[in-house]
């Protein structure tokens, strides 16, 4: 349960990291460099907020617990995107776009990170 507040650490960080994309990014180098980019920024981010705060939030934590934070975080990235994407007037076929990393959205890096970083932090940090 307290690793969740980890996970709503993401959110604001994701915020400025898109504003970051869209007013300063974008102009400074295009669209097409800006997303990957953003992608690799948020991605870092992720990662070090969770190098951050979990050890401080989970003193013992084992490995199945990692992989179980990882993919309750992983499970809520994806369930936040669609609802907000949805509640925000985009379709399906666009918020699906952003799984083809083609398009030079790195969006699953970022997801991939979300899940990730929990059980890196355990075998690299806490343990």
């Amino acid at each position: 349960m307290k690793s969740l507040i980890i996970w709503l650490c993401f959110i604001p960080v994701a915020i400025l990291n898109g504003g970051l994309r869209e007013y300063v990014l974008a102009k400074a180098i295009t669209e097409e460099w800006a997303l990957p980019i953003s992608g690799i920024t948020l991605s870092v981010c992720i990662f070090l907020t969770t190098w951050l705060l979990l050890p401080l939030v989970t003193k013992a934590i084992t490995s199945k617990d990692c992989w179980l934070v990882g993919i309750c975080w992983a499970a809520l990235t994806i369930a936040f995107e669609f609802i907000a994407g949805l509640a925000d007037g985009n379709t399906m076929t666009e918020l699906l776009a952003a799984y083809n990393p083609f398009t030079g959205n790195l969006w699953l890096l970022v997801l991939a990170t979300t899940l990730l970083s929990p059980i890196v932090t355990k075998n690299f940090r806490i343990a």
